[in-house]
């Protein structure tokens, strides 16, 4: 079952200046490595609870890409299936 997957205003001010600060718009590599980084933050459609749990609470969660943790909440609500016609 899919979990609904949403990006808080300030994660998406803190991807846009990622962008910016590794120079995605110029660099082949940066953007791949980007576009990347934002499909892992989708993937966690499938199984939001795979990452492991951060030390300060235990409904944050580490996605582990790169260098660099990014730290999003667990208690994610599951997405509306659809109905059966």
């Amino acid at each position: 079952m899919a979990y609904l997957v949403s990006i808080a205003s300030r994660a998406e001010r803190d991807l846009a200046d990622l962008y910016g600060g590794i120079d995605a718009e110029n660099s082949d590599t940066a953007r791949k490595w980007y576009m990347g980084l934002k499909q892992a933050i989708v993937s966690l459609k499938e199984q939001p609870n795979r990452c492991p749990v951060t030390r300060r609470t235990g409904n944050l969660r580490h996605l582990l890409y790169g260098n660099k943790p990014a730290i999003y909440r667990g208690d994610l609500p599951r997405s509306r299936e659809p109905e059966a016609g």
